[in-house]
């Protein structure tokens, strides 16, 4: 267990939990990484039983207040993804390499520039360097990304020029939901696409192939919806080209600036396709114009930027866009070039488990050639080729650059953004895979201190590895301070029988997305009496996530002040109570009603009146104006002269936003 996972888990500072731990008798040095699991357990066991012991909780604990934002050590904040080789934390930390290297063998670790730290060793580094750090999920995926594009751009550059050929351009069509992206692929296609797509709203990556006179193009469909941010971040990655979907009614949208920034960071040309132009409410040139405020200037408005006005729904001037895409690709083509020949990579855009065949990978080739039988390994997942597929659904025997196709034969099914190479060593073959299936340590750690904040259990199937990231992503990204997502277990291929019985042991929701159960699951599920929610569109499953997770929120309680009573006489002082007469003021007082008790108008108390007396009967409430007396549970503490507050509890619901 990581020292930095623990204490962060436990919402304290580093120096706030080594004080601690020492005060209660656990033997850890100051400079300490990780721990063992067991000893982080004893650990957090005695830091809520003290915690239990320092706070007597008082019975306006429920009332809603404003939560002070968390208290930031001074210091730079400094963004640092899971893993970072030492070379560019040394960059990112403004310091020479040795002054790192020579810090982290202080603290007993031999490294060279090249080896990776993990972020919880280079997070305790940056402290100590006066920095603030912070896990940062972009520099995750900035860093695959970069990674993942660097070793395709390494495998062609090493190609010698004589051997490179021109491949058909890869174009990326991206933009915000809704604005037409799937239609106009399936005029382009000219099959129907978008009426296999769930809501007509594509949910994972798909890559086609069209031929426009003796030319081919490729084309990768990215997902609108604003989960899918990452796979819009993927497609780009492996596109030569895009184009940029922005309906005519409607104009720049969120998705729509962020893929054009997507676009911007990849260094990808892309053309702007100004689509349903012949919609009520269209306008070319607020489009044109919204574009120029993004300094995106089109070529009409003196700038650089090509604008194809359309109609993906009429087939009205696509014929225009896919000739635009030719010369675009002619201007570029000396970086559209790869050797068939030459060693084989290509990049992961899909990837599911089919419950007849295993997993399936659908692969961009980017460079050499995949062939029935090559060995490949993509991740730490190795396979052999047993056969492929075109986007038709044709059997092929060979793939070429730019060629997507769909592979069975892996292990397991591979991350989607991952590269695949073919390698000749056969002993891969042998190794063993991790399965996607998740349930961390750290997860069950933070159930055990965190118990005031309630967890909706969650255990997730999908068809596809892309749908299931976004879907994840999008869920985890659901935050609030008193309820969150636990995502017990995550899978692809149809919900089982091992699923449904942690399930029941964790009361856990199954949610699967485009998939079924199987037959023993269903039984299980039926004699259990637990219920399968099966989705086909992520935004409803997502609302559906949102709707559950409102359920657990607990009522805003606030308290009114309904009436006072100041103290005239103290008759009895117990443990747990005491009795008092005195005169109300303002107000009403009620039995049962939670109090405050003022001395020189500083609170002194609290307690609960259980009690109510006036000429010597007992009543259930009194006015202004009358004296009384009283009974205070869970106070040992009176004056005459003390001012009694009473209070009236009033209930409303809270919601995420």
């Amino acid at each position: 267990m990581n020292i930095t996972e623990l204490y962060r888990e436990l919402k304290m500072t580093k120096e706030e939990f080594l004080e601690l731990v020492h005060e209660l008798g656990f033997d850890i040095g100051q400079r300490a990484i990780k721990l063992d699991d067991a000893q982080a357990i004893k650990i957090i066991a005695a830091i809520k039983e003290k915690r239990k012991k320092d706070h007597k909780k008082s019975i306006f604990t429920e009332e809603s207040q404003v939560v002070p934002e968390a208290k930031i050590t001074t210091g730079k904040e400094l963004q640092l993804p899971e893993k970072i080789t030492v070379k560019n934390f040394a960059e990112k930390l403004g310091k020479r390499v040795s002054d790192v290297i020579a810090v982290l063998m202080k603290n007993g670790m031999m490294v060279t520039i090249n080896e990776s730290l993990e972020y919880e060793t280079a997070a305790i580094i940056a402290e100590d360097f006066g920095y603030v750090p912070k896990l940062s999920l972009e520099e995750v995926g900035a860093e695959k990304l970069k990674k993942h594009s660097t070793l395709v751009a390494d495998t062609i550059e090493k190609e010698e020029i004589k051997n490179l050929e021109s491949c058909p351009p890869v174009i990326v069509i991206m933009g915000h939901v809704d604005h037409g992206k799937t239609t106009l692929l399936d005029t382009i296609r000219k099959t129907n696409v978008v009426g296999g797509e769930a809501g007509g709203i594509t949910q994972h990556i798909g890559a086609y192939q069209v031929q426009k006179g003796d030319k081919i193009l490729t084309f990768i469909d990215t997902p609108g919806h604003e989960a899918f941010t990452t796979m819009r971040s993927r497609g780009a990655r492996v596109a030569n080209l895009a184009i940029l979907v922005v309906a005519a009614d409607d104009g720049l949208k969120p998705q729509t600036i962020e893929s054009i920034n997507i676009l911007q960071e990849a260094k990808l040309p892309f053309i702007v396709a100004i689509n349903k132009i012949d919609k009520p409410g269209a306008d070319v040139e607020r489009v044109k114009k919204e574009l120029s405020e993004l300094n995106l200037i089109p070529e009409d408005y003196g700038g650089n930027v090509i604008c194809v006005p359309l109609s993906a729904k009429n087939n009205k001037n696509v014929d225009g866009l896919l000739d635009t895409l030719l010369l675009v690709a002619e201007m570029e083509k000396e970086k559209i070039q790869a050797n068939p020949k030459g060693q084989t990579v290509g990049s992961v855009i899909e990837s599911h488990v089919d419950k007849h065949t295993g997993p399936i990978a659908t692969i961009l080739i980017q460079n050499g050639t995949l062939k029935i039988g090559d060995i490949m390994q993509i991740g730490n997942i190795p396979g052999r080729v047993r056969s492929m597929k075109d986007w038709n659904g044709q059997n092929v025997k060979v793939a070429t650059p730019a060629m997507p196709v769909q592979v069975l034969g892996l292990k397991n099914a591979p991350v989607v953004g991952d590269i695949m190479q073919v390698v000749k060593d056969k002993k891969i073959l042998k190794q063993g895979v991790k399965s996607y299936n998740s349930f961390s340590f750290l997860t069950q750690i933070k159930k055990e201190e965190d118990k005031n904040k309630t967890s909706l259990c969650l255990i997730l199937r999908a068809d596809k590895l892309g749908s299931l990231e976004a879907i994840v992503q999008a869920l985890l990204g659901i935050k609030h301070k008193e309820v969150d997502i636990d995502i017990m277990q995550k899978g692809l291929g149809s919900i089982t029988e091992n699923d449904f019985s942690l399930a029941k042991s964790t009361k856990a929701l199954v949610l699967g997305f485009n998939v079924g159960a199987t037959i023993g699951a269903e039984k299980f599920a039926f004699d259990e009496n637990i219920e399968l929610k099966k989705f086909k569109i992520i935004y409803e499953l997502l609302d559906f996530a949102k709707a559950q997770l409102q359920k657990l929120l607990k009522k805003n309680i606030t308290y009114k002040k309904i009436g006072s009573l100041k103290i005239l006489a103290v008759f009895k002082t117990e443990t747990k109570h005491v009795v008092v007469g005195g005169k109300v003021e303002e107000g009403v007082l009620k039995k049962g009603a939670p109090l405050k008790i003022l001395r020189q108008n500083k609170m002194v108390g609290e307690g609960v009146l259980s009690q109510l007396q006036k000429d010597k009967k007992n009543i259930s409430e009194v006015a202004k104006g009358s004296e009384c007396g009283l009974r205070i549970d869970d106070l040992n503490d009176a004056q005459a002269g003390d001012v009694v507050e009473a209070y009236e509890a009033e209930e409303t619901e809270q919601t995420l936003t």
